[in-house]
């Protein structure tokens, strides 16, 4: 039985999405960054680096989610294709989230959200950043369904970051490629099931409720 140690955060829904759509059963321990789960001495012999998600497979512990979808996709032998080039393709595709979009739009989130000191070069650095990269996805995919030629762990690693643009204060309007691709992946039942795992987030709207998910966000950066 494979465990998966998570939050609802887009790393975290990554594993999920990924073990929704292959289908396989596993057992979900909901870990608390804001209790600092992610840094007891019984998660960090699973995951040494103290982030989620994490994930034991028969007594074999994998961390980092990319790895943690690379694991998943090579021991079904799906959601990536089995030659080497198509397996590049997917895993340049994953690469370019694990560097780009991933810490992009995290700083975006800290700078724009989660920092009570605005410091505004900052924000626009890592917005503007978000958007080229954005972009970068809206031309690949004007030629294709899919990040490559088929659904992929590639489409799932990117999909579970650019979901929450809003919270990075960036627009997708005009990126119509883009758009359609998030509506194809929104409406997928496997993506659905693994973003309410462990327990949906609703990012609110109003300022008390950003204000309250903020003071949360600046406890987890403290630790």
């Amino acid at each position: 039985m494979i465990e998966l140690y998570t939050a609802s955060t887009p790393n975290g829904w990554k594993a999920s999405v990924a073990l929704e759509e292959l289908g396989l059963p596993y057992t979900v321990h909901p870990i608390s960054l804001a209790d600092g789960d992610q840094k007891t001495p019984e998660f960090l012999r699973i995951c040494p680096n103290g982030r989620i998600p994490a994930l034991v497979d028969d007594g074999f512990a994998v961390f980092e989610s990319g790895a943690i979808l690379i694991y998943l996709a090579e021991k079904t032998g799906r959601l990536m294709p089995a030659d080497v080039k198509g397996r590049s393709q997917v895993i340049q595709w994953l690469m370019f989230q694990m560097a780009g979009i991933g810490p992009m739009m995290g700083q975006a989130n800290v700078f724009f959200r989660a920092m009570e000191e605005k410091i505004e070069p900052a924000i626009s650095r890592y917005q503007n950043e978000t958007l080229r990269l954005f972009e970068v996805l809206d031309g690949q995919l004007a030629n294709s369904e899919w990040l490559t030629a088929e659904y992929s762990i590639a489409d799932i690693v990117n999909w579970c970051w650019v979901r929450l643009y809003f919270w990075s204060g960036v627009s997708i309007e005009g990126l119509s490629h883009l758009q359609r691709w998030m509506q194809n992946m929104e409406e997928r039942p496997a993506c659905q099931r693994g973003i309410a795992i462990p327990e949906p987030l609703d990012l609110p709207t109003d300022e008390a409720g950003v204000e309250m998910v903020s003071q949360t966000s600046r406890k987890i950066l403290q630790r």
